[in-house]
């Protein structure tokens, strides 16, 4: 299987002063409908990865130091991100599970449906 926490546990972690990253893996146009601000954030389009490979991530991401949390739309590409990224090798890669709607349903709306 692979790590994950819930979207309240995300929230506890956007809350400190912890040091990790966000990863988004939607596509641009999802990010105008909903978005978490936060600097922590990284955007990376799961279509990007798939023709670019690891080379598409930050070397914040690939250096594997601080835990990566991996978030979509419903936590589906995001499962599938999470397990491609543990078998390329890195290390603290974390699903957030239920997505950026569960987070919008379950923590904050104000981050947008759609």
């Amino acid at each position: 299987m692979f790590p994950e926490i819930t979207v309240a546990e995300l929230d506890e972690k956007l809350k400190s002063e912890e040091k990790f990253i966000l990863l988004d893996v939607r596509e641009p146009d999802e990010l105008n409908y909903a978005k978490i601000a936060d600097p922590r954030l990284e955007a990376a389009p799961m279509s990007k990865m798939a023709r670019e490979g690891i080379n598409s991530l930050s070397e914040s991401i690939r250096a594997g130091q601080i835990p990566v949390y991996v978030m979509c739309h419903h936590g589906s590409r995001s499962v599938q991100v999470t397990m491609w990224l543990a078998r390329q090798g890195l290390k603290n890669i974390i699903n957030v599970s239920g997505g950026i709607n569960e987070y919008a349903r379950r923590v904050d709306s104000s981050v947008g449906f759609y």
